[in-house]
């Protein structure tokens, strides 16, 4: 079993002041300090994106996305500088239901991000989507509530969820990167595209057993934001999967580098709390 006091202790011993702040959150809902929120928050473009570590002053919708998920742990996701950045990434998606990154950012940007790419494309897709998805009854503006998926974005959400759900393969795969599969399942998910999402979660079921710490926590953090039933199958494959992965000193291994196991273990927090 996944020992999650082992890894609240990991946070608590590692983490910075906003690491041990988003625990406190997750853990008992208290707020964070002014303080904390504006060092959450910091480094915001005008225009309401965050910039990437590679992308000098640019707005990325990658970094914007990581952004949220930080904030979301913070309960900040209603505050102004949230509501911005989706306001943004709202704005920001092309005719075709998708999102690319700046076309200035092509020669520095990761693979995953990389503007005219396909695979770059259907990922930032996903992950933006999903973000509207999640966030829309939070960041809803002045007005009547908009209780439909989405909120505020809901009509940016299903044209996000119809381009995704159109590059499924027969079989339930997709041709992009790992991640794509869990963020579109997510928001197929809350749009009651329940066999369209339960196709991507066969395939991700079956890849669990080789997937790294962090992907088997992202992929259950995010299934479990979108209100996927803990006992679901694929969700009890990637509980397996952190249970052998989790190390003696309580937390769990990044891909992106021992300064990114903090987030890595946060988010199996998040799915399991």
């Amino acid at each position: 079993m996944v020992d999650i006091d082992a890894a609240i202790g990991f946070v608590v011993a590692h983490g910075d002041g906003v690491e041990r702040a988003r625990l406190s959150w997750l853990r008992t809902g208290v707020p964070p300090s002014p303080e904390t929120l504006d060092s959450a928050e910091v480094g915001q473009t005008l225009g309401g994106g965050w910039p990437a570590s590679w992308g000098d002053e640019i707005a990325s919708v990658d970094a914007t996305c990581f952004r949220l998920a930080e904030l979301d742990d913070l309960g900040a996701l209603s505050r102004p500088a949230a509501r911005r950045a989706l306001d943004w990434l709202a704005a920001s998606q092309r005719r075709d239901g998708c999102w690319e990154e700046d076309e200035a950012l092509a020669e520095v940007a990761p693979e995953w991000a990389r503007p005219g790419d396909p695979e770059a494309r259907l990922y930032l897709t996903a992950n933006a989507a999903f973000w509207l998805t999640v966030a829309g009854l939070d960041a809803r503006a002045a007005g009547p509530l908009d209780h439909r998926v989405g909120g505020a974005y809901a009509g940016v959400v299903q044209a996000a969820g119809q381009a995704l759900a159109a590059h499924l393969n027969p079989d339930g795969s997709w041709p992009s990167f790992l991640a794509t599969g869990w963020l579109t399942a997510a928001v197929l998910h809350r749009q009651q595209l329940f066999y369209e999402s339960a196709r991507i979660k066969a395939v991700l079921a079956e890849r669990l057993p080789q997937a790294s710490p962090a992907d088997a926590a992202w992929l259950a953090s995010t299934l479990r934001r979108v209100g996927v039933d803990e006992q679901e199958w694929t969700l009890v494959a990637a509980r397996r999967r952190l249970a052998e992965t989790q190390r003696s000193d309580g937390g769990w291994t990044s891909d992106d580098g021992h300064q990114f196991d903090v987030h890595t273990t946060l988010a199996v927090i998040r799915a399991f709390r």
